[in-house]
């Protein structure tokens, strides 16, 4: 069990940031994390015992309520509310909740860890598995995410109403992402990360959030490659080539900003950078019409991935895909069209392109940034619920992700492709060829480059389901390979 220095809906600001570290460590393993639109669920193929990340199946689903719930269920969601806003966590409507029999409220329970300290988490967990008919494992906070997002249970009726009370207590700046009533938005699996919004207009300065965020950086200063010999040699960049155009942007750099918006060979473009996912892409953000989108990061996660939105609209933007979820972007129908990011190393990236430029040592802002600041955080596996799992590849197997020419959603092992290609052989799945270039991997259809990027198995494979894996040795020229059956 995990104890935390006071209660979440108690601690002032300055106390939140003085245990800021501890909080997100704290927080991966009390929230479940996701969003997805709302089909994703009806894409992904059934099977029968879904497995976790460690291999193992999950409890049977509970049953479920339909239509209204019980009078008795909805005072004590106004009760909760009401409590929540009096600083006093509602443990007598907890306990109604589970013993409801309507295991829909099991969601709501689960929102409520973001409010409970030590002395309130059994209260939960014993709720949790009163409602669901199942116990919990030592890892109950874990567990209960990936429970929820493996059951699929559907969401008790007005949920984004309830979720929109609970969540403005944390930060009344997520209002906007709750008004438009049609988002594509599944608010069961939206979580909060444990920082607060990014709002600022303006990230060039290199300003702080007040409240602490994860700051964007605007438009960073960059210095020719002959000036980058601060950054070692064998250090991970992001490497970028627009009409002719190529910057690399420091790994490190960016697992602090995590949100990059930039201007390279004539266009603007935003990256963002899920430290979760090991996925970086980069969006054009210039010729959208009827927008000038200008990314930030919100401080909510969906799915172990960050979520971003347009600071201009207030329109969620699906971090993964581009595609916009809610807002004004959304009723436009808008998907953010997408340039390859290569992972490599600097001495690489360098070599193969001299005329490259650098983000600038202190990013532009005078900041100093530790050459690895997140200190190992994932070594151990996803330190969110990531529910259900494809098997075919470890969890935190690195991938090469491609949409082929068919819109078919293609994964190459980054580690089985490098020996490849080190072997003379050909790497090609379903018309897609895979080839080294500046020591990391671009795609190609024919001649045309296809826009790839690098992520974990389980990011990939959960916005990408049914995605077909590039095996070594197997036919695959054409698609030949028939993938198992996605959990």
């Amino acid at each position: 069990m995990v104890a935390f220095p006071a209660p979440l809906f108690t601690m002032p600001g300055a106390a939140f940031r003085r245990h800021r570290r501890f909080w997100l460590i704290g927080l991966t393993l009390l929230v479940s994390s996701w969003l997805i639109p709302c089909d994703a669920a009806a894409q992904k193929p059934g099977a029968s015992a879904p497995l976790d990340k460690k291999g193992q199946t999950f409890p049977a689903r509970p049953t479920v309520g339909n239509g209204a719930l019980a009078p008795t269920a909805l005072q004590a969601l106004d009760q909760t509310v009401s409590e929540l806003r009096q600083t006093r966590f509602p443990s007598a409507a907890v306990k109604t909740l589970g013993a409801s029999g309507d295991a829909r409220l099991a969601w709501v329970l689960h929102d409520l860890l973001r409010f409970a300290n030590r002395q309130h988490l059994p209260e939960l967990v014993t709720a949790f598995e009163t409602l669901t008919g199942a116990a919990l494992p030592p890892d109950a906070y874990t567990a209960m995410g990936d429970r929820l997002l493996a059951w699929d249970l559907p969401a008790p009726p007005a949920y984004r109403d309830i979720k929109r009370d609970l969540f403005l207590l944390i930060e009344p700046r997520w209002a906007p992402f709750f008004a438009d009533a049609d988002s594509l938005i599944d608010w069961r699996q939206v979580g909060w990360g444990g920082v607060y919004i990014d709002d600022r207009p303006d990230a060039t300065r290199g300003q702080s959030c007040p409240r602490g965020c994860i700051p964007a950086l605007d438009q960073p200063r960059v210095t020719p490659a002959s000036e980058g010999d601060w950054y070692p040699a064998g250090g991970t960049v992001f490497g970028i080539v627009i009409n002719g155009e190529a910057r690399a942007y420091p790994k490190h750099i960016m697992e602090v900003h995590e949100m990059v918006n930039d201007t390279l060979g004539g266009r603007r473009i935003g990256i963002p950078y899920c430290t979760l996912c090991l996925s970086a892409q980069a969006y054009f953000t210039d010729r959208v019409p009827g927008f000038s989108p200008l990314l930030r990061t919100s401080g909510l996660l969906f799915r172990s991935n960050k979520l971003m939105y347009d600071v201009k609209s207030g329109s969620v933007v699906d971090t993964f895909t581009g595609r916009a979820l809610s807002g004004p972007m959304r009723q436009a129908g808008l998907t953010l069209p997408q340039t390859t990011v290569v992972v490599t190393t600097w001495a690489s990236w360098r070599q193969a392109h001299p005329r490259t430029t650098l983000v600038a040592q202190d990013g532009g802002i005078g900041r100093s940034y530790p050459l690895n600041p997140l200190g190992g955080r994932d070594d151990q596996g996803p330190i969110f619920p990531v529910g259900d799992v494809d098997p075919r590849l470890p969890v935190h197997e690195v991938v090469i992700g491609v949409t082929g020419p068919r819109g078919q959603a293609l994964a190459f092992p980054r580690a089985m492709v490098q020996l490849a290609l080190a072997a003379g052989e050909q790497v090609m799945l379903d018309g897609v060829t895979v080839r080294s270039e500046g020591g990391g991997l671009r795609a190609y259809v024919g001649q045309r480059e296809a826009t790839s990027q690098q992520a974990f198995w389980f990011a990939w494979s959960q916005f990408k389901p049914g995605t077909q894996i590039w095996a070594r040795g197997a036919d695959t020229s054409a698609g030949a390979q028939v993938p198992q059956k996605v959990r």
